[in-house]
This record gives structure tokens, sequence and C-alpha cells, in this order.
């Protein structure tokens, strides 16, 4: 993966006085599944809008595959596939009627749109559904309706803004199924999210929050920089009161309710336990059991947010 396919330097867009998007720079390669992930608000939409030349940039500048995005966004256009975060179909077209609307937007001779026809219906699954409205089609087939259409002109850089919401968990798998195939084929994968367990499947990740990318690495990479702190699951009753206990204690860094337990991390890995579990009887707290687990992206998006706020 060493041909980098979108890069930013310093992208910043205003709104007034707001900063959605801060200063971000960035490099994905190609064949590469590179992850946003941040809470809504974060920026990463309106990010992947500038990359996408759909919006133009209050500072900085952007490529991708190897033009750039503020000169030359028309050629940037035919060389990308964009899904954004609601489905971009129209609902009272047919499976079919869609795909060549969107093959002829790209400008894809008779000849050729046929064939991406048949292999758009193929990939999402639909043939033999080719005369059903978008409109009734299933949560995860509008979802594979839409990248088939983003991908009928093989652009060898997709875009999806989170593209995986609104679906079942089996219909998520299924279309990360679909984003390795699309990265072993060698086109390079930008995509948004806010479930922790998505952002896992990615090559690098880009954690976002207020428009800036606070953090940078392969899941790997971003786990290690919390390997300093012992990191304990307290399964417990109630949580939230045992969250609430937690709250502001000197010798925790780390703090996330997961259903009924809570995820700590101290730095105190002799004693941090046994200081956890006094102030947590001493609030009343039932405990079931403590027990030290590997931390999760989520836990390091908590602990950089944490320090954002420190």
């Amino acid at each position: 993966m060493s041909d980098v396919m979108v890069a930013a330097w310093g992208l910043t867009k205003a709104f007034g006085d707001f900063k959605a998007v801060d200063n971000v720079s960035l490099q994905v390669s190609k064949g590469e599944i590179y992850g946003f992930l941040g809470s809504n608000g974060a920026g990463k939409s309106t990010t992947i809008r500038m990359l996408c030349g759909l919006l133009t940039p209050t500072a900085g500048r952007a490529e991708v595959a190897g033009f750039d995005v503020g000169k030359r966004p028309n050629e940037v256009k035919k060389r990308i596939g964009y899904m954004s975060q609601k489905f971009s179909l129209y609902l009272d077209l047919t499976v079919v009627e869609n795909m060549r609307f969107f093959g002829g937007v790209y400008g894809l001779p008779g000849p050729r749109l046929k064939q991406r026809v048949a292999w758009g219906l193929e990939m999402s699954e639909l043939a033999g559904q080719e005369t059903k409205l978008a409109r009734e089609l299933s949560g995860g087939h509008r979802q594979r309706l839409a990248l088939a259409c983003a991908l009928l002109h093989a652009p060898p850089v997709v875009f999806l803004d989170e593209p995986t919401g609104g679906v079942d968990p089996v219909a998520r798998r299924a279309f990360w199924d679909l984003i390795y195939e699309l990265a072993e084929e060698g086109r390079t994968v930008f995509v948004t999210t806010h479930f922790m367990d998505e952002a896992e499947h990615c090559h690098r990740i880009a954690l976002m929050n207020f428009g800036k990318v606070v953090a940078e690495g392969t899941p790997a990479e971003l786990k290690e920089t919390l390997a300093d702190l012992l990191h304990l699951e307290v399964v417990c009753t109630p949580a939230a009161a045992a969250l609430e206990a937690l709250t502001g204690s000197p010798f925790v860094r780390g703090l996330s309710i997961f259903g009924n337990s809570v995820h700590v991390s101290t730095p105190d890995r002799d004693g941090g336990e046994a200081r956890i579990r006094e102030t947590l009887e001493e609030s009343g707290v039932r405990i079931e059991r403590i027990g030290p687990i590997l931390p999760s992206l989520e836990d390091v998006f908590l602990h950089v947010l944490g320090k954002e706020v420190d």
C-alpha cells in the first residue's frame, strides 16, 4: 500500500465562527481501508464532502487519485464513488432504473452500462428483483444497491459516509465483507462510522473530535497507547451508581459504562483494583465481578477525549 490515493494538508472548513473541520492532514494509500471514527458532529461528513469536491475548503488543500480537489474537481469526481449517509437512491425508481440512471450520470456507454448493471445486480444480490421499487427493498438491500450505483464506473477511490446506519447487525457484517473485497481489488476505501466495532475492521483509523484529528493509527497502535494502564471490567449493580462513584477519582484515567458493567482504566497496576472495589462498596454498589480486560477502541476514544478536555 505505497501509492497515496487520498491526501489532505491543513484541510479546514468554517461556517462563520464555527470550524466544522480544523486543520486536518492525512494520507491514505491504494488498497487501504481508512476509517474516520467519531461521534455525530465531529466533522467526519464535512471532511468527506471536501475530499469529494462537494464543499470548498476554507483553508488547506487535498488531492484524490492524483488530482487537486480544488483545481480539478471534475477529474476527481470521475475517479471516486460516493455513498452518502442517507441512501442516495430514487425510491420511486426500480432497482435497474436506479442503476441505469447512475450509470448514465457517470457517462457509461450502452454496452459498458449493460455489463456494469449486470455486475451490480450480482454484487448487490438483487438479480431477479430488477423491477422492484427501491423503496420496497429492505435496509440492507437498499444499502447494497446504493453501493452498486456508486461503483458502476469502477472508481479507484470509494467514500462511504456512515454507510451502515439504520441497518441490522447481519446486514452490517455483510456490507463489511463487501468493503474487504473492494480493498482486495486494490480500491481505496475511506469510510466514516461511529460504530467502534466497525472501526476494528479498518487498516488505519483517525479519531475525530470537534473537527480535529486527535489520534491516528492502526487499531493495534491506538490500543497500545493505553498499555501503561490497567484496564478492568466491573460487573455491578447499579452500573450508573458505580460510574458516578468513580467519576473524578484520582486513581481513574478512563471510565465508561457498558450495559451492566463499567470499564475502568487506572495507572495503579498494583493497588488499583482494591481501591476501585473499596470505593464502590462504600457507595453501596453491589459488585459481582472485577477482572482485567484488553482495552477496546471505545476505551481509547474515551481516553483521548478525556485528555482533550484536560
